[in-house]
């Protein structure tokens, strides 16, 4: 996708090193970063320079190759994918993209491990653009659907970040949008801001401006009204893990999101590549919640008059904050799953339809 008119992913090895657009910067300023070592993207995966359950997953395979060119030792590499996994808990393709890097890498000689790590990092970062443009093309059958119902804009609500940013490109829930907009069909995007970070009013916005879709930054709990209102056609999400039995976790304010369309009968669509799954995990209070230092609560961060990012308390400094990152919408809320190889229900049932 483009920024400024030209095409970028957000990660590539250049050089021995790996190249990632710092979204922490965003949308205040474009800036490309290097990741010269493991530690680095341990680092920059823990404090969200990267983020999205794909891009994570990338990064992580990437930083094993980083771990290699640094000491290529078997026991380095190892302590180097444990801590890869610890960095952030929730998202499953972190440690999905792990265990592929480590599964591939054993019993591998020193000589060939880093032409084979570096082809794997690749084949995951190919294989995410690809699932995620067809991603797009499923999801676009949808919004073609409402369109040629309505005859007029399509009106789709979407949470958090599930754009390109978010994965190596086209994004997950923002896939059909790209895919209809490039096809010529109306859409406008309304964008909940998605606080505490704000990925949906600095990235989703931002990425949608620099496509030229229409789109409106909402305050997390105006979806409803909206709903209500009937100024919502659709709802498409994306997701951090999704359960075998079709539950969601996502982005915390999602599930309201769900309840809300369901009350309004909106149809609500999560869109997921296959490496987002957890097959194993079948309760879904079993799902490690990542809970963030509750500053990112008590702080804003912004532009001032002089074009300088600085940061404000907005709490009175006694004031305690809890910090969930993520909640879980039940399968029953959740129109369907929108995935690589199609549609289907979200259940054990569905996805087994299509991943054999």
């Amino acid at each position: 996708m483009r920024i400024e008119k030209k095409a970028y992913r957000t990660i590539w090895f250049e050089n021995n090193i790996v190249k990632i657009i710092d979204q922490t910067k965003l949308p205040h300023e474009f800036k490309i970063k290097d990741l010269n070592t493991v530690k680095d993207a341990i680092n920059a995966i823990r404090i969200m320079e990267v983020r999205g359950a794909p891009l994570i997953g990338a990064t992580a395979a990437y930083g094993l190759v980083l771990s290699i060119i640094e000491k290529n030792d078997l026991f380095f590499l190892k302590k180097s994918s444990e801590d890869l996994i610890s960095s952030r808990p929730t998202a499953i393709n972190l440690k999905w993209a792990v265990d592929r890097m480590m599964k591939k890498l054993s019993g591998v000689n020193e000589k060939d491990i880093l032409k084979i790590a570096l082809d794997e990092a690749k084949a995951i970062v190919e294989e995410d653009v690809s699932f995620c443009k067809n991603i797009g093309l499923s999801g676009l059958k949808i919004i073609e659907e409402i369109f040629n119902k309505k005859r007029d804009t399509v009106n789709i609500l979407t949470h958090c970040n599930a754009g390109w940013l978010a994965t190596i490109d086209w994004g997950t829930a923002t896939s059909p949008i790209y895919h209809a907009h490039q096809k010529g069909i109306k859409v406008h995007v309304w964008v909940d801001e998605t606080r505490p970070r704000n990925q949906g009013a600095n990235l989703t916005s931002y990425e949608l401006n620099e496509e030229g879709i229409p789109n409106t930054v909402i305050t997390d709990n105006a979806g409803g009204i909206l709903m209500q209102r009937g100024q919502v056609d659709i709802c498409i999400v994306g997701t951090d893990r999704t359960l075998s039995n079709g539950d969601v976790c996502n982005k915390i304010g999602t599930y309201l999101k769900a309840l809300s369309a369901k009350d309004n009968n909106i149809p609500f669509y999560v869109a997921l590549p296959s490496s987002t799954i957890d097959w194993n995990i079948k309760d879904h209070k079993q799902i490690p919640i990542e809970e963030r230092n509750s500053e990112e609560l008590s702080h804003v961060e912004g532009v001032d008059e002089n074009n300088e990012i600085k940061k404000v308390r907005i709490y009175p400094q006694k004031s305690k904050s809890l910090n969930l990152a993520f909640d879980v919408t039940p399968a029953k809320l959740v129109t369907g799953l929108i995935t690589e190889k199609g549609i289907c229900e979200a259940s054990e049932k569905g996805l087994k339809g299509l991943f054999k």
